[in-house]
C-alpha cells in the first residue's frame, strides 16, 4: 500500500490530463469538501483507494483536523499496515494478537522504540480507527477487549504528567549567546563558530523566552504583525494570533522592547542577504506564491494575489503554509513577509530550527568549561523557552500578590482560594491566559517547579533580553499581563 496526501496546489500546477484538469480537479476537491493533508491509501498494484482507509481519511478531513494532524495520523495508519502485510493480514483482519505484536515492536524491538507519550499517540489513533470502523459496520466489533478501568492491550502502561524542563538565566544567556550567537563562554567571538544566522537564532529565543509562544506560533511571525515595513516598530508591540496557535484558540502576545529590537537588529544585519539572494528565484516561482499588494496595519488584512486570484485575508487567521508563501515588493524584488528566513529566502521549517538547535546544544557541550553553567541533563528544546517564561512570570506574580511563601502546600491553598475569589487577578489564570492554555489545570502543574530554588531567585527578572545596560525585565512583561487583564474602563 501507498501512502499520499492531498496537496491542492500541487493538483492545480502539475496535473495535465485531457480528462481532468488541475483546476478542474481542485475544484472537486473542495466541492467534496476534501482539505489540504487528507491521507490517500491506494493499492500498489492497482493504485486504486484502499478502504476503509480513505473513508477514516476523508472523515478527518469532514472534521477539520489540520493539515499537519493528518498527516501524522495518516503515517500511523500506513506503518500499521506495513506490520499487518508482514504477518499476511489486513488492516481489518487484525486481532488483539496482531496489535499486542505491534505494540512491542513499536515499544521494545525496534532499532530506536519509542516512548510512552508517542506510543499513547498511536494507540489513540489505531483505537479511533477500529471505533471508526465498526461504526461505519466494516467491522462487527473491535478486535480489543476493554479491561477494568477502561484498559485495553495498546494502554500505555506508564503515566506522565508534564515534561517541563526550564532554564536559569545563566542557562538561557549561554545557550543563547554561546550556542546560538557564536561565542565563547568568556563573551568573545569565538572563531571556531560556523553557523551562518547568529542574530536570526538569537532573535528567535529571545521571542520565545519573553512572550511564552510555542515554537509554530514565534518561528512564523511575519513583519506587519511587529509593525516593520509598513510602520517603524515603536518601543513594545502587541498582535493577536489565532491560526498559528494550538487548536485555532485566539490570544493576545505582547513582546517588549527589547525582543523588538533583536529583531530590528537581525533585520539590518542577516536578513539583506537572504532577500538578495533570493529575489530572483521568488520572481521566477511567484505563481506559486502569495504575492501581497497592500498591507492594512490598522485591520490587519492583507490584499494579494495566490495562484492568479485576488485575495484578502486577516493575518492572525493566515495558517503556516500559507504564511510561508507569503511574499512582497521590497528593496531587491520579490522577498519573503515572514520575519525569519532561511537560505532559500523563505521560513525555515520544523526540521531547519531543529537543526539550529541540535548544532547550538553541541557547541554548548563542546565548549563548556568550569565557568559555564550547569547545562540541563537533556538536550534542551525550544519548547524549553516557553516553560522558561511560565515558570519566571509565575513566581513574580505571585510574589506581587502575596510575597514568596516558600511552602508548596500553603501556595496551592492559596491558589484553591484565588479560583473562587480574585479569578481576574489570580497570577496562576494570568499565566494560563498568557499561555494560551485550554484548562488552568494545565498551568497548574507548574507549581511544583517554582521552588526549585536554582532557578527561583537570582535575578529572575532582572534582564534576560539584551545587554546588561538595557535590560528588559519579566516585571514589564507582568505589568502588561496585569494591564490586558482588566477589563475595558478600569482604572
Amino acid at each position: 500500500m501507498q501512502l499520499f496526501t492531498v496537496d491542492m496546489a500541487l493538483v492545480r500546477r502539475y496535473l495535465d490530463s485531457p480528462v481532468l484538469t488541475g483546476t478542474d480537479a481542485a475544484r472537486l476537491l473542495e466541492l467534496h469538501g476534501i482539505s489540504d493533508g487528507t491521507p490517500v491509501f491506494l493499492d500498489d498494484e492497482t493504485m486504486m483507494p484502499v478502504e476503509p482507509l480513505c473513508a477514516w481519511g476523508r472523515s478527518m478531513s469532514y472534521a477539520d483536523l489540520a493539515e499537519g494532524t493528518m498527516k501524522d495520523y495518516g503515517r500511523i495508519m500506513a506503518r500499521f499496515d506495513a506490520h499487518q502485510a508482514k504477518r499476511d493480514r489486513s488492516v481489518l483482519m487484525a486481532t488483539e494478537a496482531d496489535l499486542v505484536a505491534y505494540k512491542k515492536s513499536r515499544t521494545q524491538l525496534q532499532e530506536k522504540p519509542i516512548g510512552s507519550s508517542a506510543w499513547s499517540k498511536e494507540s489513540s489513533i489505531l483505537d479511533q480507527f477500529f471505533a471508526f470502523a465498526v461504526e461505519q459496520n466494516y467491522l462487527r466489533r473491535r478486535p480489543v477487549r476493554v479491561a477494568s478501568r477502561g484498559r485495553n492491550a495498546l494502554s500505555s502502561r506508564t503515566r506522565r504528567g508534564m515534561d517541563i524542563r526550564h532554564l536559569s538565566l545563566e542557562q538561557y544567556r549561554y545557550f543563547r549567546d554561546v550556542g546560538l550567537g557564536g561565542q565563547g563562554p568568556d563573551s568573545r567571538l569565538n572563531r571556531s563558530y560556523r553557523g551562518s544566522s547568529p542574530h536570526r537564532d538569537r532573535a528567535g529565543a529571545d521571542l520565545a523566552v519573553c512572550s511564552g509562544m510555542r515554537w509554530q506560533e514565534w518561528a512564523t511571525v511575519l513583519l506587519p504583525e511587529l509593525g516593520m515595513g509598513v510602520d517603524h516598530p515603536g518601543d513594545e508591540t502587541e498582535f493577536t494570533i489565532q491560526a498559528c496557535a494550538k487548536y485555532g484558540k485566539t490570544r493576545g502576545v505582547f513582546l517588549p522592547e527589547q525582543a523588538v529590537r533583536a529583531v530590528e537588529t537581525y533585520c539590518l544585519l542577516e536578513r539583506p542577504e537572504f532577500t538578495a539572494t533570493a529575489a530572483r528565484r521568488l520572481e521566477r516561482r511567484h505563481r506559486e506564491l502569495f504575492v501581497v499588494s497592500r498591507v492594512e496595519p490598522e485591520t490587519g488584512r492583507v490584499h494579494g494575489t495566490l495562484d492568479g486570484v485576488r485575495q484578502v485575508f486577516v493575518m492572525q487567521a493566515m495558517p503556516p503554509k500559507l504564511r510561508r508563501i507569503t511574499v512582497w515588493e521590497g528593496e531587491f524584488g520579490l522577498e519573503a513577509m515572514a520575519v525569519f528566513l532561511g537560505r532559500g529566502g523563505l521560513m525555515p521549517g520544523a526540521d531547519s530550527w531543529k537543526r539550529y538547535r541540535h548544532a547550538a546544544w553541541r557547541r554548548m557541550v563542546a565548549l563548556a568549561d568550569e565557568t559555564t553553567p550547569r547545562l540541563p541533563a537533556k538536550r534542551w528544546r525550544w519548547h524549553d523557552l516557553r516553560h522558561t517564561y511560565a515558570l519566571q512570570l509565575l513566581t513574580y506574580l505571585e510574589r506581587q500578590m502575596d510575597g514568596a511563601e516558600p511552602d508548596l502546600v500553603a501556595r496551592r491553598r492559596r491558589h484553591r482560594s484565588y479560583l473562587s475569589g480574585r479569578i481576574r487577578y489570580n497570577p496562576l489564570l494570568i499565566v494560563s491566559r498568557r499561555l494560551g492554555h485550554s484548562s488552568p489545570e494545565t498551568t497548574y502543574a507548574y507549581l511544583e517547579y517554582t521552588d526549585d530554588l536554582v532557578h527561583e531567585y537570582e535575578a529572575a527578572f532582572a534582564g534576560w533580553l539584551g545587554d546588561p545596560a538595557e535590560e528588559a525585565t519579566y516585571a514589564q512583561i507582568a505589568s502588561r499581563a496585569f494591564q490586558l487583564e482588566q477589563p475595558a474602563g478600569a482604572c
